[in-house]
C-alpha cells in the first residue's frame, strides 16, 4: 500500500509541492516563486502557464528530492488561492485570459452598482459574502463582458469557469473533470451555502451562465486521477479545499469555538461555528469551514489583505530589508516611544471594515523615524488588524466566549517578537503549531484520508502539537493605548465610511 500522500499549495505568489510520510511528517518540499501582474492600478493578475508549469516543476522536483515514485503516493490533496478566477476553453483547454486575482480591485464599480439595487442582502442572506471585487462572481462577470467573444462561447457551453483548484484539476486530469470543493464554491459569490447548490437567481443577477460552473464534491473526495503522462503513472486526487479552510483542517479546529489564524500574503482568521450558521452583523463572512460526508460545517472568517505583503513591499518597494527574517531584529532595535501606525490598505480595507476605495497610509513619523520604525509598524499591524477580526468575531458569535486560544500559522508566525505582540494585543494565548505548514497538512489530511491511509479526524486532531505558546505580558493601559491608536488611523484612511 502506497503510504506518501502529496500536497499542492498553490498560493498567490508561488506554487509548492510538499511531500509527507504515512506519519504525517513532512519528507520534501519544492517552492517556486511566479509573476505578479499589475497591468492597472487596483488589478491583480496571474499568468496561468506560468501558474500551470510552475505546479508540475514542483511536484517533479518534490518527487525527484524524495526519492519517490507515483506508485509510492497514495493520493494527492490541493490547497489554493481563493477567489482568484480562471476561464478556460473547454476544447483547448486554454484560458481565455489572465488569471484574476483575490487582490483585484476592478470590479468595484460593478459592486456598487449592485449595492446600489438593493442586492447586497440577497447575497449575503444565501452566500454569506458581501459585494466585494474580492469574490469570483463579479470577476467572473468582467471576463464575460470584456474578452472578445467569451460571452457568446460561454452561452454555447464552450468555456468552463474556476478558481485554482479546479483549473489544477482540469489540467491535471487531461480536462476529465470539472469540479471544485464546497469551501472553493462558497467564496464565489454564486453558491448557495444554505441549500448546497449553484444558485440560479444569483448567477441571473451577474449574468452568469450556468454551464461555466463546476461540479462541487465534498473536500475529502474522489476526484479522478492524474493523466499517466505528466508523472509515469496515474495518482488518486483525493481532497480539495481552499487555503484558509485547509489551514483550519491541518491546525485540527474540528470543534465549534476553534480559531485559527494564517498569516501569509494576506491574514484569514476562522472560527468554527459547527452546524451553525451564524449572520454576522459586524460585516464578517459566513462560510463553509470544510465539508465532509456531506455535512457542512460553518465558520465566521475574517479577511484581511495585506499581511506578510506589507513585509514584501518593506523588501521589494521601499528596499530597507533583503529578507523577512531582518524585521525582528529591526523591530526590537526600534524605538519605543514612537508610535507609528501604517494601514496596509493597498489594495482596499478588508474585514470587517470593507472599504474597497481605501488605501495605504502611515501615521505617526517624526524626522526620527527610520526604517526600523517602519518594520516595527509593519508587524503591529498584521497583530493590530487580527484584533479588529477577533472583536468582531466576538460580538457575532456569543458562543464564542471570553477565553480564546488563537492557532496561528503562516510564514509571519516565524517572527517570536510578532507572535509576542499578537498575544499582547489580543490579550490571549498564543499557539504555533509542531508543523507549521497547515495548509499543506490540511490538504493532505483530506486526500489521505480519502485514500484511507492516515488517522481519522478525532485520531488526527489528537496528533496536533504546539511547540510554542505565547501569553499575554503587556499591561491592559499600555494595549488599549496602543490599539485606539490603530483605530484613529483606520478612520484616518477610510474612504467611503463602509
Amino acid at each position: 500500500m502506497p503510504g506518501y500522500v502529496l500536497a499542492i499549495d498553490q498560493g498567490t505568489t508561488s506554487s509548492r509541492a510538499i511531500l509527507f510520510d504515512d506519519v504525517q511528517n513532512i519528507t520534501a518540499v519544492e517552492q517556486q516563486e511566479f509573476n505578479q501582474l499589475f497591468p492597472h492600478s487596483g488589478w491583480v493578475e496571474h499568468d496561468c502557464e506560468e501558474i500551470w508549469q510552475s505546479v508540475l516543476s514542483t511536484i517533479h522536483g518534490v518527487m525527484a528530492k524524495g526519492s519517490i515514485g507515483p506508485e509510492k503516493i497514495a493520493a494527492i490533496g490541493i490547497t489554493n488561492q481563493r477567489e482568484t478566477t480562471i476561464i478556460w476553453d473547454r476544447q483547448t483547454g486554454k484560458p481565455i485570459y489572465n488569471a484574476i486575482v483575490w487582490q483585484d480591485r476592478r470590479t468595484s464599480n460593478f459592486c456598487r452598482q449592485l449595492k446600489g439595487g438593493g442586492l447586497e442582502t440577497e447575497f449575503t442572506d444565501k452566500t454569506g459574502l458581501l459585494l466585494d471585487p474580492y469574490f469570483s462572481g463579479t470577476k467572473i462577470n468582467w471576463l464575460l463582458e470584456n474578452v472578445e467573444g467569451a460571452r457568446a462561447k460561454a452561452e454555447a457551453g464552450k468555456l468552463a469557469f474556476g478558481t485554482i483548484d479546479s483549473f489544477l484539476l482540469w489540467r491535471l486530469t487531461g480536462g476529465k473533470v470539472h469540479a471544485t470543493d464546497a469551501t472553493n464554491a462558497s467564496r464565489t459569490l454564486c453558491y448557495n451555502i444554505v441549500e448546497g447548490r449553484w444558485d440560479e437567481d444569483l448567477l441571473k443577477i451577474l449574468d452568469i451562465p450556468a454551464s461555466l460552473m463546476p461540479d462541487v464534491l465534498d473536500c475529502s473526495a474522489s476526484y479522478g486521477e492524474t493523466d499517466a503522462a505528466l508523472f509515469g503513472k496515474p495518482i488518486a486526487i483525493g481532497g480539495v479545499a481552499g487555503d484558509q479552510q485547509a489551514a483550519s483542517i491541518g491546525q485540527a479546529c474540528f470543534e465549534p469555538g476553534m480559531m485559527k489564524s494564517t498569516y501569509g500574503t494576506g491574514c484569514f482568521a476562522l472560527l468554527n461555528t459547527g452546524s451553525d450558521l451564524v449572520k454576522s452583523q459586524s460585516r464578517l463572512l459566513s462560510t463553509i469551514a470544510y465539508q465532509l460526508d456531506g455535512d457542512v460545517t460553518y465558520a465566521l472568517e475574517g479577511s484581511i489583505f495585506i499581511a506578510g505583503a506589507a513585509v514584501q513591499w518593506l523588501r521589494d518597494g521601499l528596499k530597507i530589508i533583503d529578507g523577512a527574517s531582518q524585521t525582528q531584529s529591526m523591530a526590537e532595535a526600534s524605538d519605543p516611544v514612537q508610535d507609528v501606525y501604517l494601514v496596509p490598505a493597498f489594495t482596499g480595507l478588508g474585514a470587517p471594515h470593507w472599504d474597497a476605495e481605501a488605501r495605504g497610509a502611515m501615521f505617526g513619523l517624526t524626522r526620527a523615524t527610520g526604517p526600523n520604525e517602519i518594520a516595527r509598524a509593519v508587524l503591529e499591524a498584521v497583530c493590530y488588524q487580527t484584533r479588529d477580526l477577533l472583536e468582531a468575531m466576538k460580538r457575532d458569535w456569543t458562543d464564542s466566549g471570553d477565553t480564546m486560544v488563537l492557532r496561528v500559522d503562516g510564514g509571519m508566525v516565524a517572527s517570536n517578537w510578532t507572535m509576542q505582540f499578537l498575544a499582547d494585543m489580543l490579550n490571549a494565548p498564543v499557539e504555533r503549531p509542531r508543523i507549521l505548514e497547515t495548509t499543506a497538512l490540511g490538504a493532505a489530511w483530506l486526500a489521505a484520508s480519502n485514500a484511507g491511509v492516515w488517522p481519522d479526524r478525532d485520531s488526527f486532531a489528537k496528533s496536533w502539537k504546539a511547540t510554542a505558546r505565547f501569553d499575554p505580558e503587556m499591561a491592559k493601559s499600555e494595549r488599549e493605548r496602543k490599539y485606539a491608536g490603530w483605530c484613529d488611523a483606520v478612520e484616518r484612511t477610510k474612504v467611503t465610511g463602509a
